[in-house]
């Protein structure tokens, strides 16, 4: 006789255990072709990979599969990654799917996930490798396709955050052969040259093989040995590169990448003047405070008798209260001398303090600050301010450095 017996559910689960046990299972890629393949209307998806041995059953719960880029089709060799678990109730062990790659992009995956566990050893992706961004940078170097919607992107979402930041675009292709040289070229020459304070290497999503350029080992190690801090900006949200991970910053977009690089200049001169607000609102009230507090103790001060001082042993009224007032007139000054060295720091980083430097801001048509000289025309009338005062003028000429 059987010493134990199990129960059909108690063999299941403890079958289920067994697989689930298993860390080889966890993370599995399986090659097949796909056979009755099933999308219901719940958006789970139903099928089989097979190959000339064998069959496999597999699921792909609706999460998943809302994130393919294809639609599976009977027939298709496709590359499917998942963990192996037993389903209890029926007693059969399936394949539950986390991702379906067509043929061919299987063979890019498998490469992206080598070369990512052979840098990740090395430590290019460590945290501690990354850098700051600067809080205010002056130019921002753009590494992205001149054509591409992405550098569109760049300059408008940074012109909008600060007219004054200076751009610098190194084009380069960003798909096919020889775009990943082109990208770390223009990598090193910003590092070579130090001609930015941040840059934004990137271009807008697209297909695996479309971003692969920014998952080869050169770029990715140009990427992560810059000098000068990079943002990454490849793709949309879902589109994780290589050089995302070796970047010191990750935008999902490239119009994320530029509010991450490019400071608010009309945010930090709102936050200035709420600043200097409070601190005349604070001085005002310590000052009124003090005074305050000097007429009460005068007051207090006039309403003593005399004679009773005198009584009592204290010291003579009329030098007494001058020593009081004396004391009051000294702190009264020092919350005054306080108060203008607040108030000089605060003029300090006023824009008219930069003019009366020697420094001026130059405008036309409607008060257009004029940054360049292609802005202007021989015949143009210029209005220039200075620390004191304007000065019209017209253009006679043009000349570049």
């Amino acid at each position: 006789m059987i010493e134990q017996a199990f129960t059909v559910t108690e063999i299941n689960n403890y079958i289920k255990s067994l697989l689930d046990g298993e860390p080889a299972l966890r993370n599995v890629q399986i090659v097949g072709e796909i056979s009755n393949f099933k999308r219901y209307p719940s958006g789970h998806c139903y099928f089989t990979l097979k190959d000339s041995g064998a069959v496999l059953k597999c699921v792909m719960f609706r999460g998943k599969a809302m994130s393919m880029r294809f639609e599976p089709q009977n027939g298709d060799t496709v590359l499917a990654i998942g963990r192996i678990a037993v389903y209890e109730r029926d007693g059969v062990y399936q394949l539950y799917t986390d991702m379906l790659l067509q043929q061919g992009v299987g063979d890019l995956m498998i490469a992206y996930e080598k070369l990512k566990a052979k840098l990740e050893a090395e430590g290019l992706f460590a945290e501690e490798r990354k850098q700051p961004l600067p809080v205010n940078p002056k130019t921002v170097g753009i590494i992205t396709s001149p054509a591409g919607a992405a550098v569109r992107d760049i300059i408008t979402v940074s012109r909008r955050r600060n007219r004054g930041i200076k751009l610098l675009l190194f084009p380069v292709k960003v798909q096919g052969e020889g775009s990943a040289r082109e990208i770390a070229r223009a990598i090193n020459f910003f590092n070579r040259h130090n001609l930015a304070d941040v840059l934004i290497v990137g271009r807008g999503g697209g297909s695996v093989e479309e971003l692969w350029a920014f998952n080869e080992e050169e770029t990715v190690r140009a990427v992560a040995a810059s000098a000068i801090p990079i943002i990454s900006a490849v793709g949309h949200e879902t589109d994780f590169t290589l050089c995302d991970f070796a970047a010191d910053k990750r935008a999902a977009t490239p119009s994320q990448a530029a509010e991450l690089a490019v400071a608010d200049a009309e945010g930090f001169i709102l936050q200035i003047e709420n600043l200097e607000r409070r601190c005349r609102h604070l001085m005002t009230a310590r000052l009124e405070q003090e005074e305050y507090r000097l007429d009460r103790l005068s007051n207090s001060w006039a309403l003593k008798d005399p004679e009773r001082i005198f009584a009592e042993g204290a010291l003579r009224t009329d030098a007494a209260y001058t020593k009081l007032v004396n004391k009051m007139d000294g702190l009264l000054k020092e919350s005054i001398h306080s108060f203008e060295l607040q108030a000089a720091r605060l003029d300090n980083l006023s824009p008219l303090s930069v003019l009366a430097r020697g420094y001026s801001v130059t405008q036309k048509d409607n008060f257009k600050v004029v940054t360049s000289i292609e802005q202007v025309r021989w015949g143009d009338e210029l209005i220039t301010t200075v620390g004191d005062g304007k000065i019209v003028s017209v253009v006679q000429s043009v000349e570049e450095k």
